[in-house]
């Protein structure tokens, strides 16, 4: 494949990515709306979320793993028509079991296609490029995790909730024709089987990443959930201020995944290391800055970068403690995620419950120590290894 055509494929998965993630993810900007419309609770609309999340976690490592013999674009086009089918019932939907239906059967079948779109990235370019070409896949990871609330949030506010997910659909069916007719055939030329995929779980050096991606992901998740909350309540920002301030976080992003994928590509495990550490110190410096709207912008710009570099860092850790089993590994990279996402919000909210919002960054130091601690170990361990069978 040569570079442009290269180019327009990791585009397409891009694209493909963000539709799927923004569906996940952008309905945490119409929840309110939603409870408003089937007459139901705020928590109970958020089930739209947490189960959302729960089956992408449970699915995580076993639907790829399933799927994992099957030629690649067909399984993408598969995926694809199923989230379109999903947003279009959820559109219609005429109560909200309805739509809580329409948004978990699609769930299951989230984890083959973001954990297909990063294997392909990654194996359509030169190992030394891989994690560049990876970080452009986690852009649209990035973007429809965090730019998915505020422009979903818009159009809902502009025209209605149907219209919203309409957008879901519109780009879910963009990746889909452009799947359809510019990604070749991609059939799996080496096929594992599921036992020589699944063991790669005896490593302990697996295990250890596995823990790396689930503390980093809490470390992040329990300050970006509550990320409206802080800045109203802290920061004192509403109405157009507080959505400048949501899109800019979401840019921010965009320009986190790209940098990630460089630094990873010049040194990974120097970055890896640093990265806990420098996120550490900007939770420390929203003490600072955080009653101030100036300031504030600056922290949320380095927040937004750094929760990017965050998802390009899990992913190139689990994937390079388990090469041997890239849609397993990625399918676990997503799971953990998830996990941390559940883990890092509910911690979040606790501290928010006992010690108030501003303190919430105290939980993301604690698993960004954590992150730190199991990095160095599997780094020490993988040192360890390799002098044993170098003797």
């Amino acid at each position: 494949m040569n570079k442009q055509n290269n180019n327009l494929l990791i585009l397409i998965l891009t694209i493909g990515v963000f539709g799927i993630l923004t569906t996940e993810m952008g309905v945490i900007g119409i929840l309110p709306t939603i409870a408003e419309q089937f007459d139901i609770s705020v928590s109970r609309a958020g089930l739209l979320v947490s189960l959302f999340a729960l089956v992408v976690a449970i699915s995580g490592p076993i639907m790829p793993l399933l799927f994992s013999g099957i030629n690649r674009r067909t399984v993408m086009l598969l995926v694809l028509g199923i989230f379109i089918v999903g947003n279009f019932v959820s559109m219609f939907a005429s109560n909200f079991t309805v739509l809580l239906i329409a948004r978990v059967i699609p769930a299951f079948f989230h984890p083959i296609y973001c954990s297909l779109a990063l294997t392909v990235a990654a194996t359509s370019v030169s190992t030394e490029e891989a994690p560049k070409a990876v970080s452009k896949v986690i852009m649209g990871v990035s973007a429809g995790m965090i730019l998915g609330v505020p422009i979903t949030n818009f159009i809902a506010n502009q025209t209605s909730i149907q219209m919203s997910i309409l957008f879901f659909a519109i780009v879910n069916s963009i990746a889909f024709v452009a799947t359809l007719i510019f990604v070749p055939s991609l059939p799996v030329k080496e096929r594992l089987s599921y036992g020589a995929q699944i063991s790669v779980l005896k490593k302990p050096i697996v295990w250890l990443a596995i823990a790396t991606v689930i503390f980093l992901n809490s470390g992040t998740s329990s300050i970006n959930t509550f990320i409206t909350e802080y800045l109203e309540s802290i920061t004192n920002i509403s109405g157009n201020i507080l959505t400048f301030a949501l899109f800019l976080l979401g840019v921010a992003s965009l320009i986190g995944a790209l940098l990630g994928g460089r630094l990873l590509s010049k040194n990974a495990v120097k970055t890896a290391i640093s990265f806990p550490i420098v996120l550490g110190i900007v939770h420390l410096l929203s003490f600072i800055t955080g009653k101030s709207i100036g300031p504030m912008m600056i922290t949320i710009l380095l927040w937004g970068i750094l929760f990017a570099i965050s998802n390009s860092v899990s992913q190139y850790w689990i994937t390079s403690a388990a090469p041997d089993a890239p849609d397993f590994a990625n399918g676990l990279f997503l799971s953990c995620g998830n996990i941390g996402v559940t883990i890092g919000t509910g911690v979040g909210g606790l501290i928010i419950a006992g010690m108030g919002t501003q303190y919430i960054v105290l939980g993301g130091l604690l698993f960004l120590l954590l992150g730190l601690a199991s990095i160095i170990l599997s780094r020490y361990m993988f040192t360890a290894r390799t002098e044993h069978f170098a003797s």
